[in-house]
């Protein structure tokens, strides 16, 4: 496979809007920069673009227009690019739900989109790499929610108190992709995927103001640091689960990073020395996307905004992106961590990760019983708990089309996922006996 990549500070002017919790604060100083990290990847007959954003969330109309722009731009379909943000809350105001239009920083997302057009229009020379995936538990979050045996949910954020008897389901998988140096196996670029919100340093006080990718800048940091590769944050389904200390400062930022940095590390040198069993041959490459119309609550019937008119139901888009047997699920918003594990188990590829806030934002979406116990996560689901099973299908749909695309003599096959258990544990190559 051949790739190349780019890393754009996209940080705003310290006083915009921040993100935040309120959207109605101003940045007061700058804690590290925001990156818009982009890989372009080629298997000699499709491409794919896969970009992450220092952001909160972005609009679907926002997130269209620049797709259709990069996609032009490369002669590739819009499906084949894939847009993600890490979901930091200490970015700036990118979004324009109801009575938050007016924070709107319209300035801020024109430079951001000419940014993205001017860096995909010069990313420069491919390069050829071997490509190795890896998987790995991190006990780095939780869920911060707490349900009761009457099924009563608690928001631990505001019981801060209940946080040590916190015991809900959390995905602790760090997913990871590895572009290597063909004739030395030398790391060139890493993609790191985990379920948390960005919201480590978002300390009471100055914490809340800071500019700051929170931890995913932190990994991409120490990954480049140690290793010499440039790196990728693509946060999964984060939608109830919080690294475990949240909302303590820096100090938490960096641990939080630089712990999973190492674990990505860690399988660096796993996929080194184990190559028949984590690099792929010749990957193919290849995007898929699959729209739905969904029902709203009732509560949520009247929204009028720039993105959802005001009516019954709204159009939402998932989206598949593959780089061989690891595929890349685009979800609309905040996906709660059980339905990103029913998606990872549903796959048809080897590895499955989402992308979280990707397509656009509509808000928590949530496994129905969340939304019978209550709590913030399922107050803010917009579309009915019946149409949530639909979006599961319609993820794994993708996949499984997405998939066969990919893979066509897998799809003839009546068992087309092989067995792999015949593989050594250790694989020792034949030099180094």
């Amino acid at each position: 496979m051949k790739f190349a990549t780019f890393d754009r500070i996209i940080s705003p002017e310290v006083g915009a809007c921040i993100a935040g919790y309120e959207f109605d604060q101003r940045s007061v100083c700058k804690a590290d920069d925001l990156h818009a990290v982009g890989l372009l990847a080629d298997d000699g007959t499709r491409r794919i673009l896969i970009v992450s954003f220092d952001l909160l969330a972005l609009d679907r109309w926002f997130i269209d227009a620049l797709r259709g722009k990069c996609a032009s731009i490369l002669g590739i379909p819009a499906a084949c690019v894939m847009f993600t943000c890490t979901h930091t809350h200490s970015g700036p105001h990118t979004l324009t739900e109801g009575k938050l239009v007016e924070k709107l920083n319209k300035a801020y997302l024109d430079e951001l989109g000419a940014i993205v057009c001017d860096a995909v229009s010069n990313i420069g020379e491919m390069r050829d790499c071997r490509v190795a995936f890896y998987s790995i538990q991190v006990d780095e979050n939780r869920n911060r929610r707490y349900v009761t045996a009457d099924n009563h949910a608690s928001f631990l954020p505001h019981r801060k108190e209940m946080t040590r008897i916190a015991d809900g389901i959390a995905d602790k998988e760090l997913g990871c992709l590895y572009l290597l140096d063909p004739e030395t196996s030398d790391p060139l670029f890493v993609v790191g995927n985990y379920a948390a919100h960005p919201l480590a340093g978002h300390a009471p006080g100055l914490g809340g103001l800071r500019i700051s990718a929170d931890f995913p800048g932190a990994f991409r940091d120490y990954v480049k640091s140690e290793t010499g590769a440039d790196a990728m944050f693509i946060t999964g389904a984060a939608g109830d689960l919080v690294p475990k200390d949240d909302e303590l400062g820096m100090d938490a930022v960096r641990r939080t990073g630089v712990n999973l940095a190492k674990a990505a590390i860690m399988g660096i040198i796993d996929a080194q020395r184990n190559p028949a069993r984590f690099i792929m041959e010749d990957p193919p490459v290849g995007g898929i996307g699959k729209t739905m119309t969904t029902r709203k609550r009732v509560k949520f019937k009247g929204l009028l905004t720039a993105e959802y008119e005001e009516g019954e139901t709204v159009d939402i888009e998932l989206q598949a992106v593959a780089i061989g047997d690891v595929c890349f699920v685009g979800v609309p918003g905040e996906l709660c961590n059980e339905y990103g594990l029913e998606i990872k188990w549903h796959s048809p590829f080897r590895k499955a990760f989402v992308a979280y806030c990707s397509t656009a934002y509509l808000w928590y979406i949530c496994q129905t019983n969340l939304v019978v116990a209550g709590g913030y996560e399922g107050d803010s689901q917009v579309f009915t708990t019946r149409d949530s099973v639909r979006f599961l299908q319609t993820a794994a749909d993708a996949m499984f089309d997405l998939r066969d695309s990919l893979f066509p003599e897998d799809a003839a096959k009546d068992e087309p996922y092989p067995d792999f258990v015949i593989r050594p544990l250790v694989d020792i190559p034949k030099n180094r006996e």
